[in-house]
């Protein structure tokens, strides 16, 4: 399938583009550039435009109460929505459209390239560069095990543009499902809406999202690519020549020659380099590994979101405080303000000496309040 993106790349930029894709042996960059730069902007935009004046505008009082760096956060947030959406969205409509995906053999899992399979690869690598830009830019924020993370997601993720498993890109993307309503669980601690019935429907949804596309799709999927990757190891370099024709030359092709050749157009003499099925599988396993041991840690964060027997939250029991008479007692509420108010110097302070009696019962936690007055600084206030 051709690349059903509608903009075509610009010409003029092809020349300082070819050489960086030939020095890293991304063959299919080329095509593809132009996407990946278009989703950089599009989440740019998002984060440093879109999500600040919309949050303004649907949580006037909110979103503006937030120090810079929940901001940040927040509006990271907004972009990681709108990117898990936007990729799941176009990943299952490749996976449906795109037939010649369906009928891929081992070698062209590995070595093969649609053009719908790569505007996948595109968009989602312009999120990871997008991601390792702002992660640098406050790499104080968000520690540098984040940095390493969007380096390793930005490398891993571009193979596919050699092309290195191309078919694979729509299948490993569909984790990002999951994405969607862990925002939300986020969106919710922040709205304070901690405990609401939205977030605990939500939270019930990010567990069997995350579940089925993470640990049960992911966990299948990692066999099916060990396997491929694995017999293309073996198989040696890539040739359109069938072998059981004897001699090997241009005319000898397999079967549909037309389709064959469309698919791996740019695997003519491609081998997998042990460090390349070392390198990417490496990163498989312990992406696997991580949402193994992410899936145990939500459920327990969310749980401790909500009472039992749901959840685990329990009420908070204050300590009696123990107040020695000696120590002095500042006293704030609603029904005691500024008692006694003695104006000096033309400034209001509070004698909390002569207002404020500390009696010790059998508890030693009583704390009684004599002469409470509430007085206003400008009645009282000399004038002249």
């Amino acid at each position: 399938m051709h690349d059903p993106f509608p903009l075509a790349r610009p010409e003029s930029l092809l020349p300082y583009v070819q050489p960086v894709a030939d020095f890293l042996s991304l063959k299919t960059l080329p095509l593809h550039f132009h996407e990946v730069m278009i989703a950089f902007s599009l989440y740019h935009v998002t984060n440093r435009y879109i999500s600040p004046a919309l949050s303004r505008s649907l949580f006037p009082r909110i979103y503006p109460s937030f120090n810079a760096r929940t901001k940040l956060n927040w509006d990271v947030h907004v972009v990681s929505f709108v990117q898990s959406t936007l990729i799941c969205a176009l990943a299952f409509w490749v996976m449906g459209q795109d037939k010649e995906r369906s009928e891929m053999d081992t070698q062209e899992r590995v070595h093969g390239y649609t053009g719908a399979s790569g505007l996948i690869q595109a968009f989602a690598g312009g999120y990871f560069l997008w991601d390792l830009v702002i992660t640098m830019q406050n790499v104080r924020i968000f520690g540098i095990g984040m940095l390493f993370h969007a380096i390793s997601a930005l490398c891993v993720f571009s193979l596919g543009f050699r092309p290195f498993v191309n078919y694979y890109a729509s299948t490993f993307i569909l984790y990002e499902l999951s994405s969607p309503f862990l925002n939300i669980h986020w969106f919710c601690d922040k709205l304070n809406m901690t405990g609401t019935t939205l977030q605990l429907v939500n939270g019930i949804v990010l567990l069997l999202t995350f579940f089925s596309c993470r640990i049960v799709w992911g966990t299948y999927q990692s066999v099916r690519v060990f396997g491929d990757v694995y017999r293309a190891y073996n198989a040696g370099a890539v040739t359109l020549s069938n072998p059981e024709f004897g001699k090997l030359n241009n005319s000898t092709v397999v079967g549909n020659s037309g389709f064959k050749h469309d698919i791996l157009q740019f695997a003519e003499g491609q081998t997998v380099p042990l460090w390349l099925a070392a390198a990417y599988l490496a990163s498989n396993l312990t992406l696997n590994g991580l949402n193994w041991f992410w899936f145990g840690k939500m459920i327990e964060t969310l749980r401790s979101r909500f009472d039992p027997p749901i959840g685990t939250r329990r009420l908070e029991t204050k300590k009696a405080l123990l107040i020695p008479e000696s120590e002095p007692v500042l006293v704030e509420g609603t029904d005691v303000v500024t008692p006694s108010a003695i104006e000096k110097d033309a400034e209001d302070f509070i004698d909390a000496g002569a207002d404020i009696k500390l009696e010790k019962s059998r508890s030693g936690t009583h704390l009684e309040v004599h002469q409470s007055e509430v007085r206003s600084r400008t009645s009282t206030r000399r004038r002249g």
